[in-house]
């Protein structure tokens, strides 16, 4: 019987060259995930799966609650999808909750939220256990300023300063409710929530306010950043492995 389902994933994207499916490529997440589901439908039902994610994840980027939907025809109950799917799945992904849903639901269309979270990490030694999940910066930078120069960021602006796609052609208008940066010990973490992100856009914002806090870029300047709709007025993309998709909202 095929049914609209919803999944809450978890993955460490280090191995993978990020959500989306290639034909090329083998290592994606939507490529791992839809081979194991088109393996458990396969005895009974027809047809390839198509799995739809709330977004499109780079190459190295994690997530602790990807949203996405498919529709199966199967005969499994949600608690046995679950259970096929990580019994299949390598260990660095993991498949959560699995429910039901409208057959209107669409996992990316729907989203009216999401946040990111990005962590750095600074110090004499070596973050040895979280190495996978955080961006070594080679100094400490002031925290203070970064907060000023996030507040400018807030609100509804064209982000095309801050789109990694130079021939994107749909609107760049996003709308930005909240960066909180948060300093623990060695730890700088940086929250983004939003109603959707550029391609490269958390990157982007967080290489830039790091850029601040280095002294390189004035707080004052995030304005004219904004208003130059110019890439390269900007600051550096972050690298990916500090950055994970943390919530999708509905």
């Amino acid at each position: 019987m095929k049914q609209n389902y919803k999944f809450i994933i978890s993955y460490d994207g280090t191995r993978y060259h990020g959500w989306e499916k290639k034909p090329d490529l083998e290592m994606t997440i939507q490529g791992k995930l839809e081979g194991v589901l088109n393996r458990m439908i396969g005895a009974e039902g027809t047809g390839e799966v198509n799995l739809i994610g709330a977004g499109r994840t780079d190459a190295g980027v994690h997530a602790r609650a990807m949203t996405a939907s498919a529709v199966l025809d199967t005969h499994l109950s949600e608690a046995e999808i679950q259970s096929y799917m990580n019994t299949y799945l390598p260990e660095d992904i993991s498949v959560n909750e699995v429910k039901v849903c409208s057959d209107r639901f669409h996992a990316r269309y729907n989203a009216i939220g999401k946040t990111y979270r990005y962590t750095c990490w600074y110090g004499d030694g070596k973050p040895v256990f979280d190495r996978k999940y955080v961006t070594v910066l080679d100094r400490e930078p002031n925290v203070d300023m970064m907060r000023k120069a996030a507040e400018l960021l807030i609100g509804e602006h064209d982000f095309r300063s801050f789109c990694g796609n130079s021939k994107m052609k749909k609107s760049t208008v996003r709308v930005l409710d909240t960066i909180n940066i948060e300093k623990n010990g060695n730890y700088i973490r940086f929250y983004f929530h939003g109603n959707g992100f550029l391609q490269n856009m958390v990157r982007i914002l967080t290489g830039t306010l790091l850029e601040v806090g280095y002294g390189n870029i004035s707080p004052e300047k995030i304005q004219d950043i904004l208003k130059a709709c110019d890439r390269k007025k900007a600051g550096p993309t972050a690298r990916p492995e500090g950055l994970c998709m943390m919530k999708v909202d509905y």
